[in-house]
């Protein structure tokens, strides 16, 4: 069971409430909270506090819309069959870790042509939160060994020097989408590049550099739809399963995804065993988690 916590104004709960409905929430009525809505994948009650608690399973889809903007054109929350692109080859880009305290961000691109598209369409290659992490690692070896690829790590103390030069997580993220982007083009030139839309389209324009300049740039809510986005999903998502690991194995502590009270217990057993001074290793610092830890 994953949970996910969020303090919230009343007009973000409308919005929100209208979010969840397009997602075919069922609402009902407790004492203590200004509503509760229901799916089978997940559970969300808007407490009189003002607090917004999410559980369930399958929650990661929800919370990267709420987190990415509390107030936002419904039709991004809709399900989208399919994301076209008119080029025969073309880039697509995604990102893992942007939501969990422990462990790097990772951004990954991945090239498609007719040839490798419809083999990674005939494997059900798709959006990395749709699978399970066995499964994305046995496909992230097929992505790799099939088309022009580029994973860009920014390992935990890297990513808190980079957020205190950017102060804003999105900027960060565009330039990590941006050297993916530019990684494939040295290799394999094309004209097209589709990444998953998370702040102002500007963002990842202006941090690319010469050749990812002169081609276009699409951006999509959710383009995880379109099989280029979800193969780099998968290599983002392969690489941040193993990167955990890896951290997990070096300082013998389990790392839990997300920024739950599970992860809050963890950190605390970090602090306890190496020090607060040494948590910028393992986990990104301008998490609110941060802040519960000092107290």
């Amino acid at each position: 069971m994953n949970t996910y916590t969020k303090k919230i104004t009343e007009s973000e709960s409308d919005n929100i409430k209208s979010i969840l409905k397009t997602l075919n929430a069922n609402f009902d009525n407790i004492d203590y909270a200004h509503w509760r809505a229901k799916t089978n994948k997940f559970q969300a009650v808007y407490y009189k506090s003002g607090k917004l608690l999410i559980q369930g399973k399958e929650i990661s889809d929800i919370v990267k819309i709420i987190d990415n903007n509390a107030v936002i054109n419904l039709s991004d929350c809709k399900e989208k069959s399919a994301i076209t692109v008119d080029y025969d080859k073309y880039i697509g880009t995604d990102e893992s870790g942007k939501g969990d305290f422990f462990g790097p961000l990772v951004a990954a691109g991945v090239q498609v042509n007719n040839e490798n598209k419809q083999k990674f369409i005939d494997l059900g290659i798709k959006d990395s939160k749709k699978l399970n992490d066995s499964k994305i690692l046995e496909l992230s070896g097929i992505i790799k060994a099939n088309a022009v690829h580029s994973v860009v790590v920014i390992n935990p103390i890297k990513y808190n020097d980079l957020y205190l030069k950017f102060n804003n997580l999105n900027k960060l993220l565009a330039w990590a989408h941006a050297r993916a982007i530019e990684n494939i083009l040295e290799q394999s030139p094309c004209e097209c590049a589709l990444a998953d839309k998370f702040g102002d389209e500007s963002l990842i324009k202006n941090a690319l550099m010469n050749k990812g300049r002169e081609i276009e740039l699409k951006q999509e809510v959710r383009a995880e739809a379109n099989i280029a986005v979800a193969a780099a999903s998968v290599l983002a998502r392969a690489e941040f399963v193993k990167r955990i690991s890896e951290l997990e194995n070096r300082y013998n502590i389990k790392f839990p995804k997300g920024a739950s009270s599970i992860v809050l217990d963890q950190a605390r057993k970090f602090i306890k065993e190496y020090s607060f001074d040494r948590l910028n290793e393992v986990a990104k610092m301008h998490f609110k988690t941060v802040n519960e830890l000092k107290f």
